[in-house]
């Protein structure tokens, strides 16, 4: 009865070949890629005595975010992970290659039933390629590298029925744009995804990418799709271009044997949700802005005439040569509207050169674009085109939070690449061709989750309890760029003073003022999604902010914050009092008085009342207790 996730996990998981959701394993993954963020990575590495890596072939570096910096710093930057690479014997690929998620599908790395972790939360895209690709954070990365293995809990997994055809010039990114908007109310937070149905046959492995990838939006840890057909081909010709370019990681001989016997969950496998999407009901859509899961059909917003002044073709979802296809058809033989700035990168160089030499590049230049390199760039807010004050932009990236794309006083807008194309020919949103308004046919059900455990022992060091101001944050999806921005991430100069002033800035900038060492950050659903930056946790750790409470958590923020010594908790009805008991506020953060939290019986104490939680068990006490992850590797490897 195990899904498909759970079989993939049990092939990596150390000590134990019968894995449930729910298990915490030792895991050993296939490989582990980081970016830009190797520099952070190797300062842990060192910091837990490490001084060889386990395994060189496991991990991957691969630059790509701030591509565009030709500072001292950053390229001196560069050059220590290059040399790092090489005096440990990891494959390296230098700025230009690629998004560094490309980089890992393209070159082979990512390989049907095997577990590629990223230190990076876009690490989702490697399911289309029947893989279990999740995030993990820096403190995980530089365990693997150390002893090969880190820690992961088996998460619930829900399964996608895709059904129907898509209508002609609808694409994947409108597919993963409908489910974030059809399906907005946690349904898959903290879940793996897997996708099935008779819809999938129709799907190209770009678009695929496109979905799997965008599952990190909805709020699911991995998103995968079976072994078929269309898979099977497109290995075929991916291992033949592989072995032109002397780098056989797989043959045609081992895509043959994999369909002959691919990894797929028994046709009886236990599932925590089921959701449906009927495909044929699917007509492009607009997310935001500033919230993914905000959707309006193209029929809709296309009437207000939204006036835009940037449009994007780039990033890790939607930068392959189909999504290049779909933009040059639609601007061929035209120009982007006057007061209009198109930028376009490819999300490789060999992408890029493909689209140089069928014409695409050519005809998307003649219309006025902006080529840039292929990297993350605007995307994450670094780089030439990011967005100014006041200024509206269409993007086929997968990520609009406010401030993430430049200031937080734009608003960003996602589509797919053949609506951003429209709208830069336009100069306000527009579609490529008619739709007719089309409501999404949607259906689900969830299986109700076991009774859990009310209290837990406290392990030798753990609190009993903690006493601290409540500061209630009045929101959900509270993003990790609303937390700490994009622009201090990928320094490695900042002090611990200047993290703990930059917390929350982007989301409140008077939380500077009001936060005190020993308060207690009290938010709503969702907590710390978006990207798998570490500083989202440890910018609240060396404030002073005691720990976390939520309704719910990303799972990837909470992964975080464990690894770094930081408590977080969810208690849903403590954040439902505190919505009912200040409703009529309007500040982003409200000083909301003394909650105790008592650790041995699992509750918050706070305003007369008493709230359980989910206790934490003895794996996040440990790690805790430690003063983080690195202290717990440190320890394993001082004493092998």
């Amino acid at each position: 009865m195990p899904t498909l996730i759970e079989k993939i996990a049990s092939a990596h998981a150390v000590g134990t070949s019968s894995v449930r959701v729910g298990d915490f394993l030792r895991i050993r993954p296939k490989h582990i890629m980081t970016h830009d963020n190797t520099s952070a990575v190797m300062g842990k590495f060192a910091a837990i005595g490490a001084t060889r890596m386990d395994d060189p072939s496991q991990p991957v570096f691969a630059i790509d975010h701030d591509i565009q910096n030709h500072s001292p710093e950053n390229l001196g930057k560069y050059a220590r992970i290059e040399s790092f690479a090489a005096t440990h014997g990891v494959d390296f690929y230098k700025p230009g290659t690629g998004i560094s998620h490309q980089v890992m599908i393209e070159r082979g790395y990512v390989t049907p039933g095997s577990m590629v972790v990223g230190s990076d939360s876009h690490s989702n895209i490697y399911g289309a390629l029947a893989a279990l690709g999740t995030p993990v954070v820096r403190t995980d990365a530089a365990a693997i590298w150390a002893t090969g293995e880190t820690w992961w809990q088996v998460p619930p997994v829900a399964r996608v029925t895709l059904t129907g055809r898509l209508q002609a010039g609808v694409t994947g990114k409108d597919v993963i744009i409908a489910l974030c908007g059809a399906f907005n109310h946690d349904e898959v937070l903290n879940h793996v995804v897997e996708f099935a149905g008779d819809g999938m046959a129709q799907l190209t492995m770009d678009q695929r990418m496109s979905i799997a990838n965008m599952t990190t939006e909805w709020g699911a840890l991995a998103g995968v799709f079976p072994f078929d057909d269309v898979l099977h081909a497109w290995l075929r010709e991916r291992a033949a271009w592989l072995a032109e370019r002397g780098a056989p990681r797989y043959s045609t001989a081992d895509v043959d044997a994999w369909a002959a016997d691919p990894v797929a969950a028994d046709p009886d496998a236990d599932y925590q949700a089921e959701l449906e999407l009927d495909l044929a009901t699917v007509i492009p859509h607009v997310s935001g802005p500033d919230h993914v899961k905000v959707m309006r059909s193209l029929p809709d917003i296309e009437a207000e005439r939204v006036a835009v002044q940037k449009a994007y073709l780039l990033s890790c979802v939607n930068g392959r040569l189909e999504d290049l296809h779909e933009a040059a058809a639609v601007v061929r033989g035209h120009r982007i509207a006057e007061g209009v700035e198109f930028y376009v990168a490819a999300a490789s160089e060999t992408i890029q050169q493909d689209a140089e030499a069928d014409g695409t590049w050519g005809v998307l230049g003649e219309a006025g674009a902006t080529f840039l390199p292929p990297g993350c760039g605007t995307c994450i807010g670094l780089g030439a085109g990011t967005l100014e004050a006041g200024e509206v932009g269409i993007s086929a990236t997968n990520r609009n939070f406010k401030g993430r794309m430049g200031s937080r006083d734009a608003k960003a807008y996602l589509a797919s690449p053949a609506v951003v194309a429209a709208s830069a020919l336009a100069g306000h949103i527009a579609a490529p061709k008619t739709y007719e308004p089309c409501e999404v046919r949607t259906t689900f059900t969830r299986r109700d989750a076991a009774a859990t455990n009310s209290a837990v022992s406290i392990i030798e060091g753990f609190p009993a309890a903690v006493t601290g101001r409540a500061l209630w944050l009045p929101v959900d999806n509270l993003n990790t760029d609303g937390i700490y921005s994009g622009a201090m991430t990928y320094r490695d100069d900042v002090t611990p003073a200047e993290m703990a002033a930059a917390a929350m800035e982007n989301y409140d900038p008077t939380f500077a003022d009001l936060a005190e060492p020993g308060d207690i950050v009290i938010a709503g659903d969702n907590f710390g999604t978006g990207s798998s930056r570490e500083q989202a946790a440890t910018c609240l750790k060396v404030r002073g902010i005691a720990c976390v409470v939520a309704a719910s958590f990303s799972q990837t923020y909470v992964r975080n914050a464990i690894n770094n010594g930081f408590i977080c908790i969810a208690c849903p009805s403590l954040v439902d009092a505190l919505r009912a008991g200040h409703a009529d506020a309007d500040s982003a953060t409200i000083p909301a008085g003394d909650a105790t939290i008592d650790f041995a019986a699992a509750t918050i104490s706070m305003g007369g009342s008493s709230h359980a939680f989910t206790p934490l068990g003895e794996v996040p006490q440990e790690i805790i207790v430690a003063g983080g992850a690195e202290s717990v590797v440190k320890a394993r490897l001082t004493g092998r």
